[in-house]
């Protein structure tokens, strides 16, 4: 990473000037290990976005019907491709682009499916969805421990898996459903595979963040921008803001500090997963709005912001873009992004499904960081 700095003149009187020092940081390319493009008519927005801002993007298999094996993975990523080649961006983003697939874990699937995954050269891991537990999860694992065969066959092929870890028991308070899987089935499921890569995706607990440190080079986790930067005050206090709804749900501030402090530590069982999730904006804002955040178009100016707000902002290139890759055993990008901590207004929206818009997170709002064109 490369800092310089650049002058900037303003008045401040009609005698005198100030100058005020202007960062311009210079990071690899980075890549987002957990992201939900969506398909058919959405991959017209999210591609384009994603693209313009990350070179390797690890696709969410939760489609309507979910990507369940290896042709259905193929298939979705030249859908991705045909996108791609639509989109109104840098053809040098175009040409960094690299959409990674992922199979969508369920009570039927084989060893079989493991291996052909595997030699597919294009899949990078397998999601694991409790049933019931986010958005179109309902065809999720019911019975963990019928998976053995399939979980032994990762370990054989090296194949990671991709948890989101929550507990769906009614009873179980939804603040609560991150630490209890922690507590129980995560920890016999590392027990019983000690060689299975793990990915504990989107972490918002100071528990599953203790987790993950105390477990091996195997274990590792992704952190969001919007769970480094709020809390479930953001999302409570004055009234419901629908677009700071997500699953796992934003917990309380201490857990956020402990977010920040691993994530702005250095420790390369940490890095970057947006979970940046479209949902058309008339479908956010209603009575039964939909979870997820939508940030993949200003995702690098959020994490900037929060990287900054601790005075940690030369650790992100590590966190966004070599601790990932190092992970899951890929080489680093040869391209580079530059940052420069100039205001940006976040778009209030973005068309979408063609007669619809998309809301990002925090639409209208200002942000210290920018992405230098």
């Amino acid at each position: 990473m490369t800092h310089n700095t650049a002058p900037t003149t303003a008045d401040t009187s009609d005698t005198a000037a100030a100058t005020q020092e202007v960062r311009h940081i210079t990071l690899t390319r980075p890549d987002d290990w957990h992201i939900h493009l969506r398909d058919g008519l959405s991959l017209s927005t999210t591609v384009a976005h994603a693209a313009a801002n990350f070179s390797r993007v690890i696709c969410m298999p939760n489609l309507v019907p979910p990507v369940k094996n290896t042709e259905q993975a193929l298939a979705y990523r030249s859908r991705i491709m045909q996108a791609l080649a639509h989109a109104d961006i840098d053809d040098t983003a175009k040409r960094a682009f690299d959409p990674r697939m992922t199979l969508y874990l369920t009570d039927s699937t084989t060893a079989e499916d493991i291996k052909q995954a595997s030699e597919s050269g294009m899949i990078q891991a397998v999601k694991l969805y409790p049933a019931g537990a986010t958005t179109n999860s309902a065809d999720g694992v019911t019975n963990l421990g019928g998976r053995s065969a399939v979980f032994e066959a990762m370990q054989k092929y090296k194949l990671p898996l991709l948890i989101h870890g929550e507990v769906t028991d009614a009873h179980v308070d939804i603040f609560d459903r991150e630490k209890q899987f922690v507590d129980t089935t995560l920890s016999n499921l590392v027990r019983q595979f000690p060689e299975l890569k793990i990915v504990v995706e989107h972490i918002t607990t100071g528990d599953a963040a203790d987790f993950v440190l105390s477990q091996s080079a195997l274990v590792a986790a992704t952190i969001t921008p919007q769970h480094l930067l709020f809390n479930r005050n953001h999302l409570l206090v004055g009234g419901v803001k629908p677009h700071f709804y997500c699953l796992p749900i934003l917990k309380r501030q201490q857990h956020q500090q402990v977010l920040l402090d691993v994530a702005t530590s250095g420790n390369p069982k940490f890095f970057l997963g947006t979970d940046s999730a479209p949902h058309a904006t008339n479908a956010k804002e209603n009575a039964c709005g939909c979870a997820g955040c939508y940030s993949a178009s200003i995702a690098l100016p959020l994490y900037a912001t929060a990287f900054d707000s601790v005075g940690k902002i030369d650790r992100l290139e590590g966190f966004a873009c070599h601790f990932g890759a190092q992970f899951y055993g890929l080489p680093l990008n040869n391209s580079t992004i530059t940052l420069v901590n100039e205001p940006m207004t976040v778009p209030q929206s973005y068309p979408y499904l063609d007669t619809q818009s998309l809301t990002p997170l925090m639409a209208g709002e200002t942000l210290p960081w920018s992405i230098k064109s």
